[in-house]
């Protein structure tokens, strides 16, 4: 719900996991839990009351649980591409001139997930803006030789250890050692770690889109967000931004200026 809309004409979008939650893959019974699921434990992921260390287990639980009901399903790796494409996932409005501009300008874009990695992949592919320059860690699925669903890759990511993945990925960071700035993009305090430990850093820049109890978390997300988006289903902020401080750093580089 960073990249991809929150809502849409007053109507939730699907996350990543609720794709495969709704569509004709998945059994009614496996769709009923997985929803029961998501009423308990979604609530205690948001509650501002609650530290991120009380939520821990809890998401721990949440994810575990959702992943093993899934893995019921004899879900095959072919059909990914038809469930997305049959699914209402949107990405953010100006999601086009997102990615291509971060492309074109050759900026990494580094996207941690707490979704499910296939899902979001074919998302973007179908949206023809899977770029080279993309660097995606998520829980990807582990299918057997048959193309069955058998398991999840990985550590387990959740929306409040993204940054645990860091440690993994840091051959990937140390190819950009020249690059020192990073514009965070969140939708959640969890995402506020994401860049905790990489190397070189000067400057982030955290832009934080605040989707749902708004007046509840405003007063939390300004203070941990240098920007924040209220109900705002769209990257224009983000883009105006981006265009600006890419024509500054295009005029820097023009010799005598």
């Amino acid at each position: 719900m960073t990249l991809s809309k929150f809502a849409c004409n007053g109507q939730r979008c699907p996350s990543s996991h609720n794709i495969l939650d709704n569509s004709k893959i998945v059994s009614e019974e496996c769709r009923r839990e997985l929803k029961a699921l998501l009423h308990h434990y979604y609530p205690i992921e948001i509650d501002p009351n609650q530290t991120t260390k009380e939520k821990l287990p809890h998401m721990v639980e949440w994810w575990t649980k959702a992943h093993d009901l899934l893995c019921q399903q004899k879900i095959q790796n072919v059909q990914i591409a038809e469930v997305v494409r049959e699914s209402n996932a949107m990405l953010r409005d100006g999601y086009k001139m997102f990615f291509n501009m971060l492309y074109r300008h050759s900026i990494p874009l580094f996207i941690f997930s707490a979704g499910i990695g296939d899902i979001l992949e074919e998302i973007i592919r179908q949206m023809k803006v899977y770029h080279p320059n993309i660097h995606i860690v998520s829980n990807y699925m582990d299918f057997d030789e048959n193309g069955f669903l058998q398991g999840f890759k990985d550590q387990l990511i959740h929306t409040y250890n993204k940054n645990l993945s860091l440690h993994e990925n840091s051959n990937y960071f140390r190819q950009f050692q020249d690059k020192t700035n990073i514009l965070l993009l969140g939708d959640s305090l969890g995402d506020l770690t994401m860049a905790d430990g990489v190397p070189g850093v000067e400057n982030i820049l955290k832009i934080g889109f605040l989707n749902d109890k708004v007046e509840e978390l405003r007063e939390r997300y300004m203070d941990a967000y240098d920007i924040v988006l209220e109900k705002d289903e769209t990257l224009d902020v983000v883009n105006g931004l981006l265009q600006d401080i890419l024509h500054q750093g295009d005029q820097m580089e023009v010799p005598g200026c």
